[in-house]
């Protein structure tokens, strides 16, 4: 992060009620058992009742209420609390558990956003369209908002308009899950952002990991993932082990199959298979693949197998071809089952076969749904970089010069001062906006934090330093502050005068206030620009107040910004 090539992530997190309980369906219930290769539906009773945890989500059962819990909560999140300002959804990848899930949280997605087809897509192995295609475009174009993956763009992707993760898998490996969550640190300057994101106000400086699952909390293994081949289906997988192809990717990406369909199939088809197998459940007949690559069983059976020989030889002193020759015997041994080809239609007919029952009885709801304590503590640090970095530069940068010398000082603050502060603020090591202080602040301090639905301005940081200083009690946008202090103002100035102010004279005061909240500053040159010279320019306001204009200017520079 300190040298701009990556951005740092808030983390917030949804919890519902099923997630974290689970639910029960009782016996006699009528509900939808849906195939999970060929999504096709059969309406019949449940033959007991069935318990199911948050864990056997879209695995075993399916609540399409749980999913559609998250994915409103989703975008209430991002639209309401942490991007208010965007006026398109920021890009988003949510992380699905398996190729059908993705596939129900595509549909309620389109339900849920009130979005057709070009709006979210799946990429994964599997995907009807192009998944190269869908990537492309979700990386360069407006369209897709969101995508939905599996294991596709978990690794090995960038994407760098990413600003929201989804999780709605948890992930055990320490490294496939920081690897994950990479996919959404690449940083983004913001004329390219804006090309994808058109309301985003500059460049990207975080992103946002929504964790609908507890995977920032789920205990993590530093174990490598198994899975290799994601692209390469089961049935090719044993067939080409039975066809002698032994290298470290097949075994292990089967034994990864192997090991999750044990966690996935009945008693009935966990019966067949481990008769088909000669006693083997089909977990073990994963877990003897993996172990036959162990390493350290490796050189020890080498070393076993040079000492029957007559041979002395230590872990040093192992040849090559020893090491290799003992891999081929352990492996040989446990790929020996996958040689019948009764045993590998039986697994292949068991996953083909699975159900999953859809739970349209227990409705789902949010329990929880906010900014996780880490979140809570990155803001603390970036509120407290901040009140530092202002302390530290006080005397050096103008706008800043300007708050600490009032009221002593009375000159202008200009719109040049703000923009060089946020220049600084906006380098490495802080890589500080206007938004990102705003959203810290609304984290720390909410009651005190107002217009988190704004766009924000770049003037706004006049009422950041403001806040920070202790100068205001609640922190607003500025535009805001300015319309406070010029009716206070106009109420002061009609007193002090034998004749209130005029309607024309009214009229120009407003465009003069507006023209000061967004750029800090009123001056002559700034006539010739915008509305101002659209009503008449410099000419006109002149003949409207006279000599008057110069000290009224100086005066609004002072009271509506100080």
């Amino acid at each position: 992060m300190a040298d701009g090539v990556n951005v740092g992530y808030d983390v917030y997190e949804i919890e519902t009620e099923i997630t974290q309980k689970g639910a029960e369906l009782k016996a006699k219930e009528w509900v939808d058992h849906r195939d999970r290769q060929t999504r096709k539906k059969r309406w019949s009773e449940t033959e007991e009742d069935t318990a199911y945890t948050g864990k056997e989500l879209d695995r075993s059962v399916v609540n399409v209420s749980q999913i559609r819990q998250v994915i409103q909560a989703m975008k209430t999140a991002v639209e309401t609390q942490i991007f208010p300002a965007r006026k398109e959804t920021p890009k988003t990848l949510i992380f699905a558990k398996t190729d059908s899930h993705a596939d129900d949280i595509i549909n309620i997605l389109r339900e849920v956003y009130g979005q057709g087809n070009a709006f979210c897509k799946k990429v994964t192995y599997r995907a009807e369209e192009d998944a190269d295609s869908i990537l492309s475009s979700f990386r360069n174009d407006y369209n897709p908002r969101i995508a939905v993956t599996v294991d596709m763009i978990a690794t090995g992707t960038d994407v760098k308009p990413l600003e929201v993760l989804l999780f709605m898998r948890d992930v055990r490996s320490k490294g496939y899950y920081e690897q994950m969550k990479g996919r959404g640190v690449r940083s983004l300057d913001g004329d390219s952002l804006k090309r994808v994101s058109n309301s985003a106000d500059g460049a990207k400086t975080r992103f946002v990991l929504i964790d609908a699952v507890g995977v920032e909390k789920s205990l993590k293994t530093e174990s490598r993932p198994l899975e290799k081949k994601p692209g390469v289906g089961l049935k090719d997988l044993l067939q080409n082990i039975a066809m002698g192809s032994r290298d470290d990717d097949t075994v292990l990406s089967l034994a990864n199959r192997l090991i999750r369909l044990g966690k996935q199939l009945d008693d009935k088809a966990q019966a067949r298979i481990e008769k088909a197998s000669g006693g083997i459940p089909v977990a073990e007949l994963g877990k003897g693949l993996v172990a036959a690559l162990n390493p350290d069983a490796i050189v020890a059976a080498a070393l076993a197998t040079a000492q029957a020989k007559g041979i002395t030889r230590s872990e040093e002193t192992l040849m090559p071809e020893e090491i290799e020759a003992a891999r081929a015997e352990r492996v040989a041994a446990a790929c020996a089952p996958f040689d019948q080809p009764a045993l590998r239609d039986e697994i292949e007919a068991a996953r083909r076969e699975r159900e999953q029952l859809i739970d349209h009885i227990n409705l789902d709801q949010v329990t929880f749904s906010g900014f996780s304590e880490q979140a809570e503590a990155q803001a603390k640090q970036v509120i407290d970089s901040f009140a530092t970095y202002i302390a530290e530069h006080k005397d050096e940068i103008a706008a800043l010069s300007f708050f600490y010398q009032q009221p002593y000082q009375r000159r202008a603050l200009t719109f040049d001062m703000i923009e060089d502060l946020h220049e600084h603020l906006q380098k490495p090591p802080l890589m500080l906006t206007t938004e990102r202080l705003w959203s810290a602040y609304a984290r720390v301090q909410a009651a005190q934090v107002k217009g988190m639905n704004s766009k924000r301005q770049l003037t706004d940081l006049v009422s950041l330093v403001r806040f920070a200083l202790g100068l205001e009690t609640e922190l607003k946008p500025f535009s805001e502050q300015v319309d406070k202090r010029f009716q206070a103002w106009i109420f002061r100035h009609n007193a002090q005068r034998a004749t209130a102010f005029t309607p024309e004279q009214m009229d120009w005061l407003r465009l003069m206030k507006e023209h000061i909240a967004s750029s800090c500053s009123i001056k002559r040159d700034d006539f010739d620009y915008e509305e101002l010279a659209g009503k008449g320019g410099l000419q006109k306001v002149w003949q409207v107040f006279g000599q008057e204009l110069d000290t009224l200017m100086t005066e609004m520079n002072q009271e509506l910004v100080a």
